[in-house]
């Protein structure tokens, strides 16, 4: 059976189709969903993309989280269904407290767009369990509001539980508190990262490596795992 994928669309998203052709790339069906609705339409795990969900009034993420299919992301994610937030949806994550802390303003007020250098500290979510634990990947990056932020408390947990998914390497490029660029919730089916890993998976439109330029693939990762995370729960 073939996995399936929802990429849910919130007005103002700019990646929900990039994310639809990265999950198919992995070998699994996109399927779009509108953040008006409560129907999931049975799919096996949810991407929230990126983008500037209602033109990130208020704070990034902060009435996407309030849409109504949220309530049915929650309860997916309470189910243990695999959920990933990028950037915009990353945002989201936070703001609906499916992740803790908060995202602000890059340190230097500006936008920043690059191929960030990650370090996987996490390898054992539904999103990551294809890396190795200490690998370093290249996913491209492009946030204004990237910042992540926590209380001294919520940060010793996340550290000390393992919960810090990835972490900047090289740069810190908006400030983040201890490089955080990713977290994951206990569980590991929810994870939330800031750089963007559908623009990573296709040979001649990725990151450059040092086997060739735009050739970075990093980011098929993330979604092969999922596929393999979901296999395992239905066999």
């Amino acid at each position: 059976m073939t996995t399936r994928i929802g990429v849910i669309t919130f007005p103002g998203s700019l990646d929900d189709r990039d994310a639809q052709r990265a999950i198919r790339l992995a070998g699994a069906e996109p399927v779009a969903l509108w953040h008006g609705s409560h129907d999931l339409e049975g799919v096996d795990a949810l991407v929230l993309p990126g983008g500037f969900s209602y033109g990130d009034y208020l704070r990034s993420g902060a009435i996407a989280a309030l849409s109504p299919i949220m309530s049915e992301v929650k309860d997916a994610a309470a189910s243990g269904m695999p959920v990933l937030g990028i950037c915009n949806g990353f945002q989201m994550l936070v703001e609906a407290h499916l992740l803790p802390g908060g995202l602000i303003r890059n340190a230097h007020q500006q936008f920043i767009r690059r191929d960030q250098k990650l370090v996987v500290e996490n390898a054992d979510t539904a999103w990551t369990s294809g890396f190795e634990r200490g690998a370093e990947i290249v996913i491209p990056l492009k946030n204004g509001e990237g910042g992540y932020i926590a209380e001294a408390e919520t940060l010793a947990r996340l550290e000390g539980e393992g919960l810090v998914a990835f972490r900047y390497a090289g740069v810190n490029p908006n400030g983040s508190m201890n490089d955080i660029a990713g977290l994951t919730n206990e569980r590991g089916n929810v994870v939330g990262l800031m750089p963007h890993p559908e623009h990573a998976t296709e040979p001649g439109f990725g990151p450059g490596t040092a086997a060739a330029m735009r050739s970075g693939v990093d980011g098929l990762t993330f979604f092969e795992s999922a596929i393999a995370a979901v296999t395992r729960v239905a066999a």
